[in-house]
């Protein structure tokens, strides 16, 4: 079975949507898959396929979609190449805690946006239903894929790739090993706020109380040990202490002698997650699916 991929303007956002040859089950589940800084959904291309590939089930009954986009200044979306800069590249931004923050927070919100009129797109006919959605990225991706996890409890199953849940510790240490003194004009006390009031380490993960917004999801994280841009030490505490609760998953690998980068493994480990999670008797023996 060949894998068809669609495109989509919706609200004025690109989106392509990949997914099998053959006629959609009546029940889809949808996973969001977001690309790195200074890429663009190009880049994705080929881990999307391959996520259809592999969630393929002799099982009728359920479909899954893979659904990407470019982030907020990215691709064809693209408005200031300097914003997506760090504070030590040659083109050097300054703005760059603000400018990596905004896109990362604009983009969960472009994926929740998208949750909203996404089934209306792709089935006017009312012909599937999707009942489940999920989010993976890789790097910028993989924050964005944190802060969608935290905000909106439509999405049940997330994979974080190379990516970080903590900006605060994240961009502490960037300026630091930057030699950028963590004080305003670099991180403005507005923005601090901003932060303690919207990144998913400001939220209730650790506990059992309703009010943690993880509680019952699926979350594979995915990490290089040798990462030094997004090192695993900025993660670790909050990852650790992540509680899913009873009825959730939290799966943590941590790659050995592996840097800032999506490896094979990361794939595959993400292609098994989503296929034992959503699309086998494995994960959800009420939600299978089958491309």
């Amino acid at each position: 079975m060949s894998i068809v991929k669609e495109d989509h303007i919706i609200g004025g956002i690109q989106t392509h949507v990949y997914k099998g040859s053959a006629s959609l089950a009546p029940s889809v589940v949808v996973v969001f898959l977001l690309h790195g800084r200074t890429g663009s959904a190009d880049d994705v291309d080929p881990f999307a396929r391959t996520l259809i590939d592999k969630a393929r089930t002799k099982d009728q009954s359920h479909s899954l979609c893979i659904v990407t986009l470019d982030h907020r200044n990215h691709g064809g979306r693209l408005l200031d190449a300097r914003a997506n800069n760090t504070w030590t590249e040659v083109e050097e931004n300054k703005r760059h805690a603000l400018d990596m923050y905004s896109i990362q927070v604009g983009t969960a919100k472009d994926v929740s946006f998208l949750i909203d009129f996404l089934p209306a797109y792709l089935f006017p006919h009312d012909e599937c239903k999707v009942d489940a959605w999920g989010v993976a990225g890789i790097s910028l991706g993989g924050h964005s894929t944190w802060l969608a996890l935290s905000q909106d409890p439509r999405i049940g199953l997330g994979i974080p790739i190379i990516g970080c849940p903590d900006y605060l510790e994240l961009i502490k240490r960037r300026a630091e090993t930057s030699n950028i003194p963590f004080t305003a004009p670099y991180v403005p006390s507005s923005f601090l706020e901003f932060i303690g009031l919207s990144d998913p380490a400001s939220k209730n993960y650790a506990s059992l109380e309703e009010s943690n917004p993880f509680l019952g999801k699926k979350i594979l994280v995915l990490s290089g040990e040798e990462d030094t841009l997004v090192p695993w030490a900025a993660s670790d505490k909050f990852v650790s202490a992540l509680e899913v609760g009873p009825r959730g998953l939290k799966r943590v690998i941590v790659q050995k002698g592996v840097g800032h980068e999506c490896t094979d493994e990361m794939v595959e480990e993400a292609a098994n997650f989503i296929k034992t999670s959503y699309c086998s008797d494995v994960g959800r023996s009420d939600l299978l699916c089958n491309t």
